[in-house]
């Protein structure tokens, strides 16, 4: 029998497991009770001190408990990352410290000449031609639109052969499938002698 199927191997893990579930409650229950009171009281209750009057030496690891309600961890560590050089002093050539949205710099009623899926073919037509000297089709007007119709009509006659469409079958009529084949390997007796 496996050790994973051993029935005391489970039990102990139920055990830990149910062990652990109570251990979790419990905290969440302090915590619960600690969120709902003030700060000056949960700071007094856990000996910690006064998130804003930490100093740079201080050690803030005693804020990452369990039990210290989320606003004064954050508070903890705003203070940190203020007292600490290289987290508070941005210099200039952090690459991702600039915004780098299109929302502060988008003029209110912006006209490009791009368009989704030919990006700047019409604009690029339209220098190319005033280069050579032809005046450039507007760019508002759309294109001519194809009639596929009339031209499959005018093809049709063109692809005349003489030849007869050969129907494939009826659909109705069931098609006989091919017979699997089998492989056969026909292996030479060896006797005895030749084995040796």
């Amino acid at each position: 029998m496996t050790r994973e199927h051993d029935f005391w191997s489970r039990r102990r893990a139920a055990v830990e497991a149910e062990a652990g579930a109570e251990a979790e409650a419990e905290i969440e229950a302090k915590r619960a009770a600690l969120e709902a009171r003030e700060d000056a009281e949960v700071l007094q209750e856990l000996n910690l001190p006064d998130p804003d009057t930490l100093c740079a030496d201080d050690n803030i690891s005693a804020f990452m408990d369990q039990l210290v309600p989320d606003r004064l961890r954050r508070r903890a560590l705003r203070r940190f990352w203020r007292l600490n050089p290289v987290l508070a002093n941005v210099d200039g050539l952090v690459d991702y410290g600039e915004d780098y949205t299109d929302s502060a710099t988008v003029i209110e009623n912006l006209q490009t000449a791009y368009q989704v899926g030919k990006g700047m073919l019409s604009h690029i037509e339209a220098m190319a031609a005033e280069t050579e000297g032809e005046t450039p089709a507007p760019m508002d007007e759309p294109e001519e639109e194809i009639n596929v119709a009339a031209l499959a009509e005018e093809a049709a006659p063109a692809a005349d052969t003489g030849k007869e469409a050969v129907p494939i079958g009826d659909p109705d009529e069931p098609v006989a499938l091919p017979t699997p084949h089998r492989m056969r390997f026909d292996f030479p007796q060896e006797t005895a002698s030749e084995r040796t």
